[in-house]
């Protein structure tokens, strides 16, 4: 069986390109810097159900990732989690803080209803994202 990306993380989300592991999405929500990280494995919704070089691969693509937005956006403070309440399939959040966000010093989740991004916005997030990181894509 083929991986499918699950269907409630295909409509929050553009994806940005793949790691060797995972594929990068960026979520559609214009009120955070937020990426997510999806290790394209089939049936996995945990990190210890990984395979061994998966979970250190896995590590090294969201340090990769929280570096990298960690510069890009100047974030004071970057949130990684992995809930899955909502969605089963296993997935990383990666989200940029602010001391000045709307939720801080609180985690984001359920605070505010999602902001769309202008048409204009989104296209600019994507650009900046797949420039910075269109190094460690696999084609």
């Amino acid at each position: 069986m083929a991986f499918q990306l699950h269907p409630q993380l295909a409509a929050d989300t553009v994806k940005l390109g793949d790691f060797p592991l995972c594929s990068v999405l960026l979520a559609k929500d214009a009120l955070y810097p937020w990426c997510i990280l999806v290790p394209r494995r089939d049936e996995i919704r945990e990190i210890h159900r990984l395979s061994e070089a998966d979970q250190q691969q896995l590590l090294k693509e969201s340090s990769l990732l929280a570096a990298t937005m960690e510069q890009l956006f100047s974030a004071e403070k970057m949130n990684i989690a992995a809930l899955g309440n909502m969605v089963p399939q296993l997935h990383l959040h990666h989200v940029a803080r602010f001391s000045n966000d709307l939720a801080w010093p609180s985690p984001i989740w359920g605070r505010f209803a999602a902001q769309a991004y202008s048409e204009a916005a989104l296209a600019e997030r994507v650009s900046q994202l797949k420039q910075t990181l269109n190094e460690y894509f696999v084609a």
